[in-house]
């Protein structure tokens, strides 16, 4: 993993092995802060490694790309919808704490 100043932006570079074991990089660019560039590539390690320290964001994000391909359109577009419901109602109940 790697952080680099780019100008007065920050970059991600990010090296993983996919699932068929080949070896793959990825990268980001233009976060305003080291802190965010560092968030993004823990958030990106959590993604591929199946981590349970990953966001409830990053988790439907995995959820929803594995599932579109199984599903049709409009179960989709209200699995989602749901989805998007309870995330919200979620986050406001947890902001009150």
């Amino acid at each position: 993993m790697s952080v680099y100043k780019d100008g007065n932006k920050w970059r991600v570079i990010y090296r993983y092995t996919d699932s068929r074991g080949e070896r793959k990089q990825s990268q980001k660019r233009g976060f305003s802060t080291k802190k965010e560039a560092q968030a993004w590539e823990r958030e990106q390690m959590n993604k591929k490694e199946s981590s349970l320290d990953m966001t409830f964001e990053s988790f439907s994000e995995i959820y929803f790309s594995d599932m579109k391909k199984r599903l049709k359109e409009n179960t989709y577009h209200t699995k989602e919808h749901i989805l998007r419901a309870c995330s919200v109602s979620f986050k406001n109940n947890t902001d009150k704490s």
